[in-house]
């Protein structure tokens, strides 16, 4: 099967993403266990689910793009799952880590982004 150019970058994103989720998630399950507290690790937690969950649905909307070549919508969503995911995840982290409760705040965002983006995805396969 030959992919498109949209599919094959999305697919390399959504590669990279989930080789960062493990490592990351190693980090926090070795690296910060015996540093933070029980209720800081469940959050840093938190962010590695989320990250870890959409980037397989990223890795669906990578091949979606591929079948989908022109959906500007899919490719719009794809994005938009990275930069939620990104800021949804990594607030969390970036929270935990340096003890920074003000990123907190911003979290939210990231999970809006999230939710428009997946609604976008139901609304292009929905349309054909």
């Amino acid at each position: 099967m030959t992919l498109s150019n949209n599919s094959k970058k999305f697919l390399a994103i959504a590669s990279f993403m989930m080789a960062l989720s493990i490592a990351l998630g190693a980090f926090g399950a070795h690296g910060l266990k015996s540093i933070v507290t029980e209720s800081m690790l469940k959050i840093y937690n938190t962010g590695i689910q989320y990250q870890f969950y959409n980037t397989i649905g990223l890795f669906l909307v990578a091949f979606l793009i591929n079948f989908k070549a022109d959906s500007k919508i899919l490719v719009r969503s794809a994005w938009l799952i990275l930069i939620g995911m990104i800021i949804f995840s990594f607030s969390l982290y970036a929270l935990v880590v340096f003890s920074l409760p003000i990123l907190g705040a911003i979290t939210p965002i990231g999970g809006t982004l999230l939710i428009i983006a997946w609604l976008m995805v139901t609304y292009s396969i929905i349309r054909n």
